[in-house]
């Protein structure tokens, strides 16, 4: 469908989406994907989709995230930008994106949304979308609000959606793909791997951070405001906490814009760790180097093969 290599794709991640992340995982085989919103207007994203192409001929994405706002970014204007750029593939996430899918599928794009949850895949079949990529819980970011992980969301997805899906959440390598494929899913979708990559054009210290944490240094923010997002634990994160435990229900977006509103330049391009709450999922815990996206991808692709061709023949000769 995407005319990808691989069914490994890029998600898109908030000042990490960037041309040359986008375009080194499409020029390994996968699809690479460009976050629209990092860009400040439609016309930077044009830019930068510009930028990528000159990098690869291959397939890219751009995510377009509808998000609650008081001010909302020129949506029309970032959905012309793409179209008028020739971008044949948009991962959207959020809200509903049914308010831009007739123009989407008018430019002959595809369309895959991201979902935490069964129902919510099968209205994004319901209005059209191409593809939908399925969020565990085991994801960074906003997992919702059911607390399904994988190896439940996933063959419930597959026994639900006639359209494909990939996994994503905990997808770090080679048994990531094979279970995920196993399990009914037809790609996997990677996110904070991605970021502990060469190519990744982020601090050095947010790649460390992955390197150094595990599993159990993730922390759930903002369940208060039924807004659940998974992040890596820092001291902006522990003041957060208090603040949660402290007003209970109570707690406004106001009490807390100091640990969230703005966080990710000062994270991803200056390499403060503790300016606030930054999403990194539980598969941190599986990931042990920084390779580039191609050492990355050829891996994962090895290994998946030698654990179906190899270990799962022979359990079932």
């Amino acid at each position: 469908m995407f005319g990808i290599k691989h069914p490994i794709i890029q998600g898109g991640m908030h000042y990490v989406g960037f041309a040359e992340l986008a375009a080194a995982v499409s020029n390994a085989g996968g699809l690479g994907t460009i976050t629209a919103l990092t860009q400040r207007s439609p016309e930077a994203l044009a830019n930068e989709i510009a930028r990528c192409k000159d990098m690869t001929e291959a397939p890219i994405a751009v995510n377009l995230t509808f998000l609650p706002m008081l001010n909302p970014p020129d949506y029309p204007a970032y959905v012309k930008a793409i179209i008028d750029s020739g971008v044949k593939i948009v991962e959207t996430a959020g809200r509903n994106p049914a308010q831009v899918m007739p123009v989407l599928k008018d430019a002959g794009i595809k369309v895959i949304h991201k979902c935490t949850s069964v129902r919510h895949s099968l209205k994004a079949q319901e209005i059209g979308c191409d593809a939908v990529s399925v969020d565990g819980f085991e994801c960074a970011g906003h997992p919702g609000e059911d607390d399904v992980p994988n190896m439940i969301l996933l063959p419930r997805a597959a026994d639900e959606l006639d359209i494909p899906f990939v996994a994503s959440g905990g997808q770090a390598d080679g048994r990531s793909l094979a279970a995920s494929l196993a399990m009914g899913a037809d790609g996997i979708n990677m996110g904070t791997r991605f970021i502990a990559t060469e190519d990744a054009p982020v601090h050095q210290n947010v790649k460390d951070a992955i390197v150094a944490a595990s599993e159990l240094d993730m922390r759930l923010i903002l369940r208060p405001l039924r807004n659940t997002e998974r992040v890596l634990n820092n001291a902006a994160v522990e003041r957060l906490i208090e603040k949660e435990q402290t007003l209970g229900d109570a707690l406004t977006i106001d009490d807390i814009k100091d640990e969230v509103a703005g966080v990710y330049p000062k994270v991803m391009l200056d390499g403060d760790m503790d300016a606030g709450a930054w999403s990194c999922g539980l598969v941190a815990g599986l990931i042990n180097d920084i390779p580039t996206c191609q050492e990355l991808i050829d891996r994962i692709v090895s290994e998946a093969g030698a654990i179906v061709n190899s270990r799962m023949k022979a359990m079932f000769a």
